[in-house]
């Protein structure tokens, strides 16, 4: 059977606002989705955008801005006419400690929370605060869950997937070390870039994983290198937890990092995904 052509699913906002009061559905910021089933991304057909219905059915959060014209599901926009937006907006965003290699694997799972407030998307900037000590990023490619998700198996955690992003786990080093939960060190706001766009049917059993840090690649790993794999870690996370549609979860950083402080820019790639980009800054 061959395998089904990998298709990018994006939450924009357009850069031109409604122009009637009464077309907006709240005063949020308009938030639409957008697909695009182009092999290249990169190309001029990776660069046109059909409108689509919001993938994340019955979740308030991710739904979609009322149709206005030129944003009808179906009518197509060009990248040029929207900002990327975080991929979806989670209730939950989880990651996984300690998920590398064997040594990873023969330490019971473990799961820690990052608070959802931290979810920024590409181009927003890391901020960090003052006195903070050491803070490092970690390109990891990130589960979308597309349904509710309860007591997964491993034959059937696929079907809880709307597809694959990329999560920046940025982490404060000192905090975590005093920290027993971690939240403090990965919480902060800001601290969960993740972005530019969900891929689906993406086979990501060995796709490349790495920082680039001021246009410095840093050693890169694997997504083989990571432990507990990702159907793995959708069944331990159900056995005691539901998953909602539009969670996040981090599946682990098996690749070098280095230090950032205001002014720097990160940028993390997964191979078969892209890259996400964010600036650093002193927060305020």
């Amino acid at each position: 059977m061959t395998p089904p052509v990998p298709r990018r699913i994006a939450r924009v906002r357009p850069l031109a606002p409604a122009q009637s009061p009464h077309i907006a559905q709240s005063q949020l910021p308009e938030q639409f989705f957008v697909a695009n089933d182009a092999k290249d991304f990169g190309g001029t057909a990776g660069r046109t955008w059909t409108v689509v219905e919001s993938p994340f059915p019955g979740s308030r959060a991710n739904a979609a801005s009322n149709h206005r014209q030129g944003w009808e599901p179906g009518a197509q926009v060009s990248e040029d006419s929207f900002t990327f937006l975080a991929p979806s907006v989670p209730a939950n965003v989880l990651g996984m400690a300690h998920n590398t290699g064997q040594a990873g694997r023969d330490l019971p799972a473990q799961a820690f929370h990052k608070a959802a407030t931290s979810v920024i998307g590409p181009g927003e900037a890391i901020e960090l605060p003052a006195g903070i000590g050491l803070v490092e990023p970690e390109a990891e490619l990130a589960v979308v869950v597309g349904r509710t998700a309860k007591n997964l198996t491993l034959d059937n955690a696929r079907t809880a997937v709307l597809g694959n992003t990329i999560a920046n786990d940025v982490t404060a080093r000192r905090l975590q070390r005093t920290d027993e939960l971690w939240l403090s060190a990965k919480s902060q706001d800001t601290f969960t870039p993740a972005g530019p766009w969900i891929v689906t049917g993406l086979d990501h059993a060995d796709l490349p994983v790495g920082v680039v840090h001021n246009g410095t690649e840093l050693p890169a790993a694997s997504t083989a290198d990571l432990g507990w794999k990702v159907d793995e870690i959708l069944v331990y996370l159900t056995s005691f937890m539901t998953l909602h549609p539009g969670d996040l979860v981090l599946t682990g950083f098996p690749a070098a990092s280095a230090g950032i402080q205001p002014g720097d820019t990160v940028t993390c790639r997964v191979g078969g995904i892209g890259e996400l980009s964010n600036p650093v800054t002193a927060a305020t």
